[in-house]
């Protein structure tokens, strides 16, 4: 609809009737709002059920509606400060520049009077003012995170600027963290790409794979555990990189079951799940970590002692890359371990201790997982 609208705007009488229409929005017309109401409603409903299946909920859903009687005060406070400049086409700007020449300008209202994104719109991508003043008022937030694709970096760069002029201190606490494009990415429904198809593709095609591999253990839901093992391929291969570059998208490539994939993180687990199950799923605490003097037991060791380390780096600089790096290097180290150090017919106190091993790895590793939104998987 979006596709199709831009196109149809082309034409100057449509683009007339669409500014008429948000005049009406502005002017509280019964029956237009009527209308916006149920498109919201609908999109809400959506929005809920398609990101349950991703683990995400959302505590509000702001739109711009909630802030269009609050814009008029912050065009009326940017006045007031003698922030609000006019232009000769008659649009209200704001004055970014050092040198107060108008070489960088935020155009913060029309000429028609009505209120541009800047001073009101705040639904994603593109968040305002107004949202921002009501959000720390509302929330007194220590930090304030906005996360939309990297084409918006100036306009939050203009944000954070015009809140500082404004007198907010608080805008020092304000962050964007952008994200790249998806390249490459195609469903068999086609070119536009829906969320919803993409989940439904990677669970069937998670399916078809463990239909097909001689390794799969009978689990109690497959559609379940295809459902999280797909997603964990989809956020491993979305989180790899800087969160801000483009990356190329390969179904082949996210849904191998050895490299550096979701797929294997998942696999791992569930086989340290497995090890643990055959001993009884016992929580040792007490073991002689002495007995470990294997290359391979120590390089895990040693891994797992470098978790906070990267926890307290992805929390400084909001890259999960950090952790995605730590968790495959971990499976790996893990993987090896698993086949050069038997628990079983191993002396008593030496079996004990690669118990705990492999539990700590086990422990970590879904915590990581967990923290990138990805569900542990016992069984695959």
């Amino acid at each position: 609809v979006y596709v199709q609208i831009n196109k149809a705007a082309e034409d100057e009488h449509i683009k007339e009737l669409a500014k008429d229409f948000f005049r009406k929005l502005e002017d509280h017309d019964e029956q237009t709002l009527s209308l916006w109401q149920q498109f919201r409603d609908f999109s809400i409903e959506e929005y809920i059920r398609i990101y349950k299946r991703l683990g995400v909920r959302f505590d509000e859903y702001s739109g711009e509606s909630l802030y269009q009687e609050k814009s008029q005060e912050v065009l009326k406070m940017l006045e007031d400060k003698g922030l609000l400049q006019k232009t000769v086409q008659g649009t209200g700007v704001v004055d970014l520049s050092e040198k107060k020449d108008l070489s960088s300008f935020s155009t913060v209202m029309r000429s028609d009077g009505t209120s541009l994104y800047i001073t009101r719109q705040v639904t994603q991508p593109v968040l305002n003012l107004a949202a921002a003043v009501d959000r720390m008022n509302k929330h007194q937030c220590d930090t304030m995170i906005y996360v939309t694709d990297k084409s918006q970096s100036s306009h939050f760069e203009h944000l954070f600027q015009m809140l500082k002029l404004m007198g907010y201190d608080w805008a020092e606490r304000c962050q964007h963290v952008s994200f790249g494009l998806v390249q490459g990415m195609k469903t068999r429904r086609g070119e536009v790409v829906f969320l919803e198809d993409v989940l439904n593709e990677v669970r069937a095609r998670v399916l078809q794979n463990m239909a097909s591999a001689k390794t799969t253990k009978q689990v109690e839901d497959p559609m379940d555990t295809a459902e999280k093992v797909g997603l964990s391929a989809l956020i491993i291969q979305d989180f790899r990189g800087l969160l801000s570059s483009d990356y190329q998208f390969s179904w082949d490539r996210a849904l191998q079951s050895r490299g550096d994939t979701g797929v294997f993180l998942q696999y791992t687990h569930a086989r340290l799940c497995s090890l643990e199950q055959m001993h009884g799923n016992e929580q040792l605490t007490d073991c002689n970590v002495a007995c470990l003097q294997e290359p391979e037991a120590i390089s895990v060791l040693q891994h797992l002692l470098r978790y906070d380390e990267v926890l307290y780096r992805s929390s400084q600089d909001l890259q999960p890359k950090h952790i995605v790096s730590y968790l495959l290097t971990l499976s790996h180290l893990a993987a090896v371990a698993h086949r050069t150090l038997p628990v079983k017919g191993s002396p008593p106190e030496l079996a004990q201790a690669r118990l705990c091993l492999f539990q700590a790895a086990r422990s970590v590793l879904a915590s990581g997982m967990k923290l990138l939104g990805i569900t542990p998987v016992a069984q695959m």
